[in-house]
């Protein structure tokens, strides 16, 4: 008998897929073929998004459907005869997320390739993601399927034995993943309420029951398939428009090759902004509001008092002089913007003083694209201090986007999937080759925007500038501000201010693309975040069910019993991200970025010792454990910035070495090395009470 026949990959059970993906591939092209067809015979855009949104989460949900499953081994690792093609495709789609698809390229616009030193650059963050998954390929991957397990805690309890390590484990996979999907379900909302015109809360919903309908059903099973099916969307979301992009600059779809062009262009083009009239003129207008700010700051009381009453009196004048209404209502709405106390009041003005500060700095904040880092190692003393800074925290956050890779449990339950140890190897090769698509052309995409806004729309006038820019404004002020700050009705670069999460969205607005292009690459956005939300849902529901509790004993005796009880425990976790995420907590990449952290240093450690060391033993990696985790979690609180504005702390006076809470792993990785080492040395193996 052939390995494929002993595997269950029969050859039959391979041309069916074949003859499946091929098919969802022709209906995914049909689709797109018909509504530009439907577009230049005058089909409304307020039609064209709704349908690729509710057509696509559809073919997902009939997907999700069709492998719907109660068979434990079907629900929790797809039955564990995925071939290695398609679970390489499937974590593709589950790696790539909404940060990569949708967030990745804003990086880069806004970071350049090394950052500006307090931001590490959007280089890192291709460096660790990719980094990340040789070290899943030659350290992880092949034992963890060789254990024959269910979830990245079944490898602690199986390794170390007792409940702790077990219990540990999972409670870390829920709070890493739980911040995770939030990212994720962010992103869902901002699509779905960009593609439709909801408000974001109603998005989010909306695309919640995408997330739930391929998911909820079959587990494992259903949320592979979809996986396949939503990698497949993400490559011609992001394919299409980057290539348009690069042809109509370069006259060459080949953006991977030609963009160093525009790279060098680009370069010109900064020279001159940074020298022009204009934006010198803006810098100066911001500089001087950080100053306002800053003088308010020194007496918050007296500033909120002052502030007020020359608000008042402001609208009495209008009034006595016969001001327009739209004049008075604007003066009011500052004065019902001032803030009710002065916690709150030095909280606002604080970051209304860093964002006018760093918007007063030449190119609206952002670093020259192709800085190598900021500062100069020859320089004067703070020169030489700034480019130490930015190349730790670029070596910093590469690190913990590595090592975090290798510890996120979503990712990992991946490889359960597969027949064998040899296709866990094949399978994270083809993950590369997938993620590389994608990952080759993002720098191309960030490069052809920039030449976009600098060239074309910077000095544009405001009368003239395209309708998508206000859209933008109206769903999320975060995402985009402009401002005629100089008052000379002409756009410069330093009074618009672009967020990363809507770079990625707004390429084929920006390319003056037909509108099919937005919404195939919203959809794409949307796949994304469906795809890598499926698997963390699932990854947290069985933490919660399977590795948790109820406790042995009272958990359903049946393998049914126990799926169903999976389902619901994911949908309750799904409700709940939901409401976080409607708060906007934070930006998808800053989101992502502290999971990553927090996986590293939960998992990591303990996963590579406990291979490569047998005298690890049990209290040891429950130590372990711990200390790294409570290292990352104590970095990321000592440098939340809104605690510490409440506060009334400087917000960036809590660094250690000067290294940004976004790379807080750095700390807990190392710490949980040295405790579970030392452990490990100062006492006996055997710990029965743990």
């Amino acid at each position: 008998m052939s390995n494929s026949a002993f595997s269950g990959i029969t050859a039959s059970y391979r041309r069916r897929i074949h003859r499946n993906v091929v098919t969802y591939f022709g209906v995914l092209l049909t689709l797109i073929g018909a509504l530009a067809w439907a577009e230049q015979w005058g089909l409304s855009r307020n039609l064209i998004g709704p349908i690729f949104l509710f057509s696509t989460v559809m073919i997902y949900a009939l997907i999700g459907i069709a492998g719907r499953t109660s068979d434990e081994d079907e629900y929790y690792v797809a039955g564990r005869r995925i071939p290695a093609m398609y679970n390489g495709m499937a974590t593709a789609a589950d790696w790539m997320s909404a940060a990569s698809f949708i967030s990745l390229a804003g990086a880069l616009y806004l970071q350049g390739f090394s950052g500006n030193g307090q931001q590490p650059g959007g280089l890192a963050y291709v460096m660790g993601w990719t980094g990340g998954f040789c070290l899943v390929a030659l350290l992880i991957a092949p034992q963890l399927r060789a254990m024959k397990i269910y979830t990245l805690p079944d490898y602690f309890d199986r390794r170390f034995g007792g409940r702790w390590p077990r219990v540990i484990a999972a409670l870390a996979a829920v709070l890493c993943s739980f911040t995770y999907v939030v990212a994720q379900i962010y992103g869902i909302g901002l699509i779905a309420s960009r593609l439709t015109g909801v408000q974001f809360e109603i998005g989010i919903l909306l695309g919640l029951g995408g997330v739930l309908l391929c998911s909820f059903l079959g587990g494992m099973r259903a949320i592979t398939w979809t996986q396949v099916a939503q990698y497949l969307m993400m490559l011609l979301a992001f394919l299409i428009p980057v290539s348009w992009l690069a042809h109509q600059q370069l006259g060459s779809p080949l953006a991977v090759f030609d963009y160093g062009t525009q790279l060098a262009r680009i370069e010109t083009i900064e020279k001159r902004l940074i020298n022009d009239p204009a934006e010198i003129e803006v810098r100066r207008e911001y500089a001087r509001r950080a100053l306002v700010y800053e003088s308010r700051l020194l007496d918050v009381d007296q500033a909120m008092v002052d502030l007020r009453q020359t608000l008042e009196d402001d609208i009495r004048a209008l009034k006595s002089q016969g001001a327009e209404f739209s004049v008075i209502a604007k003066v009011r709405r500052e004065l019902l913007a001032v803030p009710r106390d002065p916690v709150a009041a030095r909280e606002q003005w604080t970051k209304a003083m860093l964002e006018n500060r760093e918007r007063s700095l030449p190119l609206g904040g952002m670093p020259p694209h192709a800085q190598v880092f900021k500062g100069d190692p020859e320089g004067s003393p703070q020169e030489v201090k700034e480019f130490k800074d930015s190349r730790l925290n670029f070596v910093a956050l590469i690190f913990c986007l590595m090592v975090g890779t290798a510890g996120l449990p979503h990712l990992l339950t991946r490889f359960y999937t597969l027949p064998s140890v040899a296709e866990a190897r094949t399978s994270v090769a083809w993950s590369l080759f997938f993620i590389a698509l994608f990952y080759l052309s993002l720098p191309a995409l960030a490069v052809l925007v920039k030449f976009e806004v600098m060239n074309n729309l910077v000095g544009s006038s405001f009368e003239e500038l395209p309708s998508w820019m206000s859209q933008w404004a109206r769903l999320d002020a975060g995402l985009l501000q402009i401002a005629d700050v100089n008052g000379d009705r002409i756009l410069q670069l330093g009074e618009l201010k672009l967020g990363a999460d809507m770079i990625m969205l707004a390429t084929p607005e920006l390319g003056g693309m037909p509108f099919v292009v937005s919404g195939l690459v919203a959809a794409g956005g949307l796949a994304a975040a469906l795809s890598t939300a499926d698997g963390l849902l699932l990854t947290i529901s069985n933490a919660l069910v399977h590795d948790i509790g109820p406790g042995r004993t009272r958990k359903p005796k049946s393998a049914e019993g126990r799926v169903i009880l999976s389902k619901f425990a994911l949908l309750a976790v799904a409700m709940l991200a939901a409401v976080v995420a409607a708060f906007k907590p934070a930006e998808i990449l800053a989101l992502v970025s502290t999971s990553f952290s927090l996986a590293a240093a939960a998992f990591f450690p303990g996963m590579v010792l406990g291979m490569a060391w047998k005298r690890v033993h049990r209290l040891a990696v429950v130590a372990g454990m711990l200390a790294g985790l409570f290292m990352t979690v104590l970095y990321l609180l000592l440098n939340a910035q809104s605690l510490r504005l409440m506060m009334g702390l400087d917000p960036f006076g809590g660094l250690w070495l000067g290294i940004q809470p976004i790379s807080a792993g750095v700390f807990g990785v190392p710490v949980g090395f040295a405790v579970i080492a030392l452990v490990t040395w100062l006492t006996p193996p055997n710990h029965k009470e743990l």
